[in-house]
């Protein structure tokens, strides 16, 4: 109960002066809500190359996410959170002023607050595809109450617009936020235009290199498990890495990449130079290029590295539990592109026998990435030109 007062005086403060900031004049300008970077950096380097003059606000969710962003010297960046007031009231008015606003994630404010009936809403989302479920389908909505599933659906219903790239996606997006066909369009995904791009996948590689000159010439392989709410690290993933080193050869070599929402490190014992904690480094698909073998579970990090048609390997350590506290689309088992194990010494024995199914890795990534065919920044920048020119 005290959560919810704490919500709701939050959201009624933030209705005020939002509308207080609304009897200011619109301005030709694009705001970003920006929570994982990747989407929209591609889509701002794609935009600038045609609209240099257009004015761009990036309101950061968090300070790893604004340092992120002030590395592309993209101008004007804002932390927006309470505990920054100044930069906080500069977006609220940036919002309520804008002519586009782009968003790539599940933000509370937008349940309290109405757009002049001009201002266009795109939901660029931050994954290619989805394994657990989210949005109205999510499980924890039976442990809400009314007036915050009230509010989620709030959220959802201003969501104008929302880019996917496949079929697959559509009729998740439908059940997960009410939304209908005329509001989906079929960009693709902005972060996988990486992948086509050979020129920036090999200087994307050499920086890596150049950072970790311990990781070139090694067959590289990547764990990277979803986030547990409270789970933090890997203390309890059930992994032996002392199991897991001693079935790898000696070229081959653990990176360990957590979820950007746990702020511990990993907490790796000494491995003589195997294993690396590589959860700092931002940019997930920029670290599949390096990958040679994926291990994960329930993350939407397979959808695009099946872009580069190389094994995973499936780690659901916890599926009874988590499919009961959070649920799936589509059976697990039927869905994920590659060998399922549930314990390490499985895990192992996959490795050691090293045999994948890469037919049903092209067959995956050909159903979830239709629509990402390399050119999915030029369209979103154009469509956003569209709009901001109208």
């Amino acid at each position: 109960m005290i959560r919810e007062f704490a919500i709701s005086l939050y959201l009624t403060l933030f209705s005020l002066l939002f509308r207080i900031s609304s009897l200011f004049p619109q301005q030709k300008k694009i705001v970003f809500c920006v929570s994982f970077p990747e989407n929209s950096i591609h889509i701002f380097e794609e935009f600038k190359k045609t609209a240099s003059d257009s004015r761009c606000i990036f309101l950061a969710a968090t300070t790893e996410t604004k340092v992120l962003l002030e590395e592309k010297q993209f101008g004007e960046v804002l932390e927006f959170t309470p505990r920054k007031p100044k930069t906080f009231l500069a977006g609220i008015r940036h919002l309520a002023t804008s002519k586009v606003i782009v968003l790539d994630n599940y933000f509370g404010f937008l349940s309290s607050i109405k757009f002049k009936r001009n201002v266009k809403r795109l939901q660029i989302w931050h994954a290619a595809g989805a394994i657990k479920t989210f949005g109205l389908k999510d499980s924890s909505i039976q442990f809400r109450t009314s007036k915050a599933n009230q509010r989620f659906k709030d959220v959802y219903s201003q969501f104008q617009y929302v880019i996917t790239g496949s079929h697959e996606m559509d009729a998740i997006f439908h059940e997960a936020f009410s939304i209908q066909e005329q509001q989906i369009i079929h960009t693709g995904i902005p972060r996988t235009d990486i992948f086509f791009d050979e020129t920036r996948k090999n200087e994307t590689i050499k920086k890596i290199y150049s950072e970790y000159p311990q990781f070139k010439n090694k067959r590289i392989l990547l764990y990277a498990p979803t986030f547990r709410g409270g789970n933090n690290g890997i203390t309890n993933a059930n992994l032996d890495l002392t199991l897991l080193k001693n079935s790898l050869g000696e070229d081959s070599i653990i990176l360990i990449r957590l979820h950007p929402s746990i702020k511990e490190k990993a907490h790796l014992p000494e491995m003589d130079g195997t294993i690396y904690d590589v959860s700092e480094y931002p940019y997930i698909n920029e670290l599949l290029l390096i990958t040679d073998l994926l291990i994960t579970d329930y993350s939407s990090i397979p959808f695009e590295y099946s872009f580069l048609r190389r094994p995973m390997i499936f780690f659901p350590y916890d599926l009874e539990e988590y499919a009961k506290d959070r649920g799936f689309w589509k059976d697990y088992d039927k869905l994920v592109p590659g060998p399922i194990a549930y314990t390490t010494a499985e895990l192992a024995d996959i490795l050691t026998k090293d045999d994948y199914d890469f037919e049903r890795i092209d067959s995956f990534h050909k159903r979830w990435n239709q629509f990402s065919t390399g050119r999915s920044s030029e369209k979103v920048a154009a469509i956003i030109r569209g709009w901001l020119n109208d």
